[in-house]
């Protein structure tokens, strides 16, 4: 099912996929029926029209992993399969979608309903969300081809690749904080989380304290549980790090 498209949604659209850079790889613009696949990867379900992303979404995910596997086979065939793993799962993880779709301002043409659109903390899994249905939808629009994605992504694979090789942990200070305390001997981190606000969108809505063996190493607020983990985790890696270097 798709719904018309109107000029101005179609000229949206058209600039916006210009911005990624893809009007090179073919010598006339995407027709109705392609513009329709990537109108219906930015509309969001709170919209509450008769299209949405989540099936675009389900394709992006397997697309979405099945070229960085192919990419990160070709440009560090020398990694282990392990590895290869770890950093994959880093190359297609939410945060790293959510990233890419705030750099192209994804949210510039997604269609969202007004309660999705008050939600800050939701918006980051807007972005992801919206931005691997569009991955989806360019593979559709290439003719089920990971030439777009290939073409589109490799820079960025490229960039975060070396910096992730360079420090694994980046983007998981928790992984990070579980590691020494394991290779110490100390067992696992414990985390307690409390919501400390009510209002939704609140980026310190809860608050996350972090313990190894009882002692409190590091506090921690976010929009989220998860998010106030992270920032906890984070404080007890840059304590430890004052005291080893002390």
């Amino acid at each position: 099912m798709s719904i018309p498209i109107s000029p101005e949604r179609r000229n949206q659209l058209t600039e916006f996929l210009y911005g990624l850079g893809l009007n090179t790889l073919r010598s006339n613009e995407l027709q109705t029926r392609e513009l329709s696949l990537v109108d219906e990867a930015l509309t969001h379900t709170s919209a509450g029209l008769g299209i949405n992303h989540e099936k675009l979404e389900f394709l992006g995910d397997a697309v979405l992993r099945l070229a960085a596997s192919e990419y990160l086979l070709s440009c560090y065939s020398s990694l282990s399969v392990g590895q290869s793993s770890s950093l994959r799962a880093q190359l297609v993880s939410d945060r790293w979608l959510a990233e890419l779709g705030q750099k192209y301002r994804i949210e510039t043409v997604l269609r969202i309903g007004t309660s999705a659109i008050k939600d800050s903390v939701a918006r980051q899994t807007l972005r992801a969300e919206a931005t691997e249905a569009l991955i989806g939808a360019l593979y559709c629009c290439w003719n089920n081809s990971l030439e777009p994605i290939h073409y589109w992504l490799r820079a960025h694979w490229e960039r975060s690749s070396i910096q992730l090789l360079a420090d694994p942990h980046c983007y998981n200070w928790k992984a990070a904080l579980q590691e020494w305390s394991q290779s110490e001997g100390l067992g696992l981190p414990i985390y307690t989380s409390k919501e400390v606000s009510q209002s939704h969108g609140d980026p310190v809505r809860f608050r996350s304290l972090v313990f190894i063996e009882k002692k409190s190493l590091g506090e921690g607020f976010g929009g989220s549980r998860r998010d106030a983990e992270q920032q906890a985790a984070h404080y007890a890696l840059k304590t430890l790090k004052t005291q080893i270097s002390t």
